[in-house]
């Protein structure tokens, strides 16, 4: 790297900036220069503008002075100015490097959602002066940008990040520590958050809460059960990670069709999914009051009861659910006796009443083609694999274990294949079940939604219930880009937290997204942050000829893409650091 300076006039002047550059050799050879700092004006002919231009801050005094900052081989006439500063820019070091953009926008979506303010109240400082609110803000931006365990946070990422520079604070925000004392604190408040965040997603996005969509997942620890104390929530249940062999908690979480969080919980691992639905309705309605809102869920997670208690309720509790095959097949016969109807382009509806319910069987060609392909690929390497397989000279016990391995990779085609094995030996004679696979074929692509909106747009119904890859992406986000698992923690309250904490990040994660979606179309969340992330902050160190030094804390200018998207988002960035003068001296070997 080294010093680039740029001469322009401008009304008869001649004027000198600074920037820092460095050499990038290309293909064939040829070497370019990168702008990596701009450090501003440095000219002799201009002390008096300079002198109103720049303020700094003398360390050893601790007040604010307005001085003029010249190259040691420039305006020799004003050395005797106290107010003038020459420079050593053959000296100049650059330091510490450290991520700035991302946590830097972590920080806007953060006061975006008015988190600073509700934190601030709740979580005031402790008697030694710790800001539990800003080591919370810590966690949660780790936790969008990079995550990964708490302990990794103060070992490694917070001092490469800029997190201190943004809150003004120093390391102490990245104690271990205090990094898990936080999680203590976490729980009381939850409640008020989601009203909070209720309030926020009506102001921000104008979103509205008639439908809720309702899911459930699992998340695993990879621990002994045996270390489980008793009546821990960590329990071994249905695992939706395949992961059967480890305790797991359970998560239940409403969304609104935007992907906005309304409300979770955690449950233990062992909950059966049919038992969770009531409690969640109760704890809606507690907290939000009673309204005509819709349920949207998937099969298993009502029963008849749950489901007669929601019409019986006063105002009556509005559902769409998908049915088990089962009930396809008993209805099956009275359907195909109703007509086809258009719902849509590409969806096909037919609408059957019974018991004051309405079963809305809905066939998609998008969803034929997607799930008929699906199924093709799974038959065509099962297929490919039982015949070389039936080549095969092993023992029987080791056959038996290859084609319960085929099985567990390919399970829909494997339930459209008989197959007989010997008693004696390994061999075995398989053949396709053809009258199954007319059977799936006329369901693929059909599902029979059962709800008790009788008077709506069939349309519109189906509309709803596709809707649910909204919760299905929430969880995709919290157990991909936000890595709430694998849990290191130990304690109940803790890991609870630590979900609690990846809430938040969604929560910030949710937000980037509605302003893409709005503003930058075609662009993730997770894109935007990793453009963010290329802009650096960093230390320049200016010795002075008094023997004295200048320090300039500055991030690096943003790409042209990246300026094209905080115009895009609406976004400012701040105003450089002011600098800082000392006599105090770095280490050489922190250069």
């Amino acid at each position: 790297m080294f010093l680039r300076r740029i001469r322009r006039k401008k009304d008869g002047k001649t004027h000198e900036y600074w920037s820092v550059v460095e050499n990038k050799r290309v293909r064939g050879g040829r070497v370019v220069q990168r702008h990596v700092l701009y450090l501003g004006e440095i000219n002799s002919s201009q002390g008096a503008v300079w002198r109103k231009a720049i303020e700094v801050l003398d360390d050893d005094t601790g007040q604010r002075q307005t001085m003029a900052l010249f190259p040691e081989d420039r305006c020799a006439a004003d050395a005797s100015d106290a107010s003038v500063v020459q420079l050593r820019l053959s000296d100049m070091r650059l330091c510490r490097p450290r991520q700035w953009g991302a946590c830097w926008l972590a920080g806007q979506l953060w006061q975006e959602l008015q988190l600073d303010q509700f934190w601030a109240g709740r979580l005031p400082p402790s008697r030694k002066g710790t800001r539990w609110d800003q080591i919370l803000q810590v966690l949660v931006s780790y936790r969008l940008i990079a995550p990964g365990s708490e302990w990794k946070l103060h070992r490694e990422w917070f001092g490469n990040s800029a997190m201190a520079d943004l809150l003004g604070a120093d390391f102490g925000l990245a104690e271990a520590h205090k990094l898990y004392a936080c999680h203590d604190v976490l729980l009381a408040h939850k409640e008020a958050l989601f009203s909070h965040l209720t309030t926020r997603w009506r102001d921000l996005f104008s979103a509205n809460f008639d439908v809720l969509l309702y899911d459930l997942t699992s998340t695993y620890f990879e621990i002994n059960a045996s270390d489980v104390a008793e009546g821990d929530k960590r329990r071994h249940g249905y695992s939706r990670d395949k992961r059967s062999d480890c305790p797991q908690v359970v998560i239940a979480l409403v969304v609104t069709p935007d992907g906005l969080p309304l409300a979770y919980e955690v449950l233990p691992g062992n909950t059966a999914d049919c038992t969770t639905l009531r409690m969640f309705l109760g704890k809606i309605e507690r907290q939000y009051g009673r309204a005509r809102r819709v349920w949207v869920m998937d099969r298993g997670i009502p029963t008849e009861a749950v489901l007669a208690e929601m019409r019986g309720s006063n105002p009556p509790v509005q559902y769409l659910v998908g049915t088990p095959k089962g009930r396809l097949s008993r209805l099956e016969k009275r359907l195909l006796a109703e007509p086809w109807q258009e719902a849509r382009a590409g969806v096909a509806v037919k609408l059957l009443a019974e018991d004051g319910e309405l079963y809305v069987f809905a066939e998609s060609a998008d969803r034929v083609s997607k799930e008929r392909a699906m199924r093709r690929r799974q038959l065509k390497w099962l297929w490919k694999r039982l015949r070389e397989l039936a080549a095969m000279e092993v023992p029987r016990e080791e056959m038996l274990m290859k084609l319960g391995a085929a099985r567990s990779r390919a399970p829909t085609a494997w339930r459209l294949i008989d197959i007989e094995m010997d008693k004696e030996s390994s061999m075995f004679i398989y053949s396709l079940n053809r009258q199954k696979l007319r059977r799936v074929r006329r369901r693929e692509g059909r599902y029979l939604l059962r709800t008790n909106l009788t008077e709506n747009d069939p349309a519109l119904l189906w509309q709803y219930y596709i809707q649910l890859v909204a919760v299905e992406q929430a969880f995709k986000n919290l157990k991909g880009d936000l890595a709430i698992r694998p849990i290191f923690h130990q304690e109940e309250r803790r890991v609870e937290a630590h979900i609690f904490i990846a809430f938040l990040a969604y929560c910030l994660q949710v937000t980037l997204q509605r302003r893409l979606h709005a503003l930058a179309p075609g662009l993730t969340a997770r894109s935007a942050l990793e453009k963010f992330a290329a802009v650096q902050m960093i230390d320049v160190y200016l010795p002075t000829t008094d023997g004295r030094e200048l320090l300039l804390t500055r991030y690096t200018q943003p790409e042209p893409e990246l300026r094209l998207l905080t115009h895009q988002l609406k976004l400012d960035l701040p105003p450089q650091p002011p600098p800082r003068i000392t006599t105090s001296t770095i280490p050489k070997h922190l250069t």
